[in-house]
């Protein structure tokens, strides 16, 4: 566990293990905590780094103009990465492809689950209604209210109620939320980005695009797109998840991703 030095704040991460290297980042208002499963066995046979992005867990928020992919390449340079197989979910797959986009030879492989894009713009009914939900009740202060919808959102899905989610998922995504609230983080800042929606085609690297069957169809238009456009991406489909696929189907997550780093 350590700090990186940005110049103006600091990434908190963690590293264990020897071998290929493998970096995780987190969904938006989470911690790297959300990896705490494919951390522990994925470093039983490779090199794996997680981190905190900028205004979330043990990092600093930011301080005013900055990108999340030129943070991610000082981490690497000051670990000495050299082209590690990127894990990502939602903001972290986010990230990731505009860090693949900014410096194409510097990715060896993108493992993307429930994608997000720079420059994707959301339409899904179910999102809209409960983004239109959250805005009035972070207007009101209404702090509970806040994390329902956030929860409601990317960890139930459209598709259940919140008693058809495994409770132990929906708490451990709930108690990430009240730390980076009582931490004093903002809402996430998305920052400088790529606009990485319309330079798809640019993207080099091998890619999986994973979605849990029962997320939002903006998530499944970002991973069509990038299947589509990107020259080495393909899909899978995970049954029986919404958003949160790692922790809602674990076994099924780290089996694509074992296969994803034995044929690259």
């Amino acid at each position: 566990m350590g700090d990186i030095e940005l110049g103006d704040g600091t990434l908190s991460y963690e590293e264990r293990g020897r071998g290929r290297p493998i970096v995780f980042l987190h969904a938006g208002g989470m911690t790297r905590a959300m990896w705490d499963g494919q951390f522990d066995r994925f470093a039983r046979d490779h090199r794996v780094i997680r981190y905190d992005a900028r205004g979330a867990g043990g990092s600093s928020n930011p301080p005013g103009e900055f990108s999340h992919h030129e943070d991610l390449k000082k981490l690497l340079d000051a670990l000495d990465v050299d082209r590690p197989v990127l894990v990502g979910c939602s903001f972290g797959s986010r990230v990731f492809l505009d860090f693949a986009v900014a410096y194409p030879d510097r990715a060896g492989g993108l493992f993307l689950s429930s994608p997000g894009i720079s420059g994707m713009e959301f339409r899904d009914p179910f999102v809209l209604g409960l983004l239109a939900k959250f805005a009035e009740a972070a207007r009101a202060g209404d702090g509970p209210a806040v994390l329902e919808c956030v929860l409601r959102l990317w960890v139930d899905g459209p598709h259940r109620t919140p008693g058809e989610v495994d409770p132990a998922v929906r708490k451990f995504c709930r108690d990430m939320l009240v730390e980076n609230a009582t931490q004093g983080h903002p809402a996430p800042v998305l920052g400088t980005e790529l606009g990485a929606i319309g330079r798809v085609a640019e993207i080099r690297a091998r890619t999986l695009l994973v979605t849990g069957d029962g997320d939002s169809t903006d998530i499944f238009g970002v991973a069509d797109l990038v299947d589509r456009e990107a020259p080495h991406a393909r899909r899978a489909t995970v049954p029986g998840a919404a958003h949160m696929v790692n922790l809602e189907q674990p076994a099924r997550f780290d089996e694509l991703l074992r296969e994803f780093l034995q044929t690259g």
